[in-house]
């Protein structure tokens, strides 16, 4: 007889689109996920999926499979969560969404204060957004609203992020600091490219935005130092050489404490609204309602 579970490994690639994302979805390992969906086509004898390096593509096989079966799996697991949380009802648990940085500055030291489970992901908004969607998240912090028709997520604002630019507290700023005052951003603009630039991968649109905005022009360099986040950035220039946009509210520590300078808020304000994005259909609200009021509480 055929493994419930190759099923629903099947399920989650289809509608995923990788292996990797797959296996998140499942906290499964990839390997795991590659044995089950080669175990279901060596079952029913077929090829499901189109291999590419960046892409599972349903063949025709896969899409039919697909749409005999969903409707069934979809009642199961409905089923499941609704056994799990009969079972667990003293022990409720959030599923949550972020960028690292926001949780290990304004979530992380209020963990052990929490009386539910938490269970964090952090990932590419557009994710977490979908995972959300899909029930697999209960709430997300995110800067981009994406409303969908027939969605189950809704979209509270309450707060703001400015983009400014900061420096390491050893670098020169005087001349940037005199250009600023006397309003000359074509000299400015020049005395920044020379330079060192610090950047994450996942901020490069408020790079771009902010030069963009403040300059009338895209960036017309690449930076010196791409980093894996924020914190990694505010690390590297305490105490040293370089300059980064960032976030405000990312910096405020390290700014009070001397360890780096604000340099520029932008003549022109880069902001971003912080969202709530959550499910209209969570039953925890009261422990969703703690999350909320701490992220507000710290972020006004």
């Amino acid at each position: 007889m055929v493994s419930l579970e190759w099923y629903r490994t099947f399920k989650e690639i289809y509608e995923n689109g990788t292996l990797t994302k797959a296996s998140v979805a499942l906290y499964a390992s990839q390997p795991g996920v590659s044995v089950h969906l080669n175990a279901l086509e060596a079952y029913v004898g077929k090829k499901l999926f189109e291999r590419t390096s960046r892409k599972m593509i349903p063949t025709e096989d896969g899409k039919f499979l697909y749409e005999y079966i969903i409707e069934s799996l979809t009642k199961l697991e409905v089923a499941e969560q609704h056994f799990k949380k009969t079972t667990q009802e003293k022990n409720p648990s959030l599923n949550i969404g972020m960028c690292s940085e926001m949780f290990q500055l304004i979530l992380e030291p209020e963990i052990k204060k929490l009386s539910f489970d938490l269970v964090a992901r952090f990932g590419a908004h557009t994710d977490l957004i979908k995972d959300l969607n899909n029930g697999i998240l209960d709430l997300v912090i995110t800067p981009k609203k994406q409303v969908e028709k027939k969605s189950l997520v809704e979209y509270i604002p309450f707060s703001k992020e400015r983009i400014v630019l900061i420096a390491g507290n050893k670098t020169d700023t005087s001349v940037i600091t005199n250009h600023i005052n006397s309003k000359n951003y074509k000299k400015l603009e020049e005395e920044l490219l020379k330079n060192l630039w610090y950047s994450s991968s996942n901020e490069m649109e408020h790079f771009r935005r902010f030069w963009f905005e403040n300059f009338n022009k895209k960036p017309s360099f690449k930076p010196n130092y791409i980093l894996p986040n924020i914190t990694s950035i505010i690390r590297c220039l305490k105490n040293g050489n370089g300059l980064a946009l960032v976030p405000d509210f990312l910096c405020e520590e390290q700014i009070l404490k001397k360890e780096i300078k604000l340099v520029w808020k932008g003549k022109i304000k880069t902001e971003n609204t912080l969202y709530f994005a959550l499910r209209t259909d969570l039953k925890y609200k009261k422990e969703l309602d703690v999350i909320r009021k701490i992220f507000t509480s710290k972020l006004k």
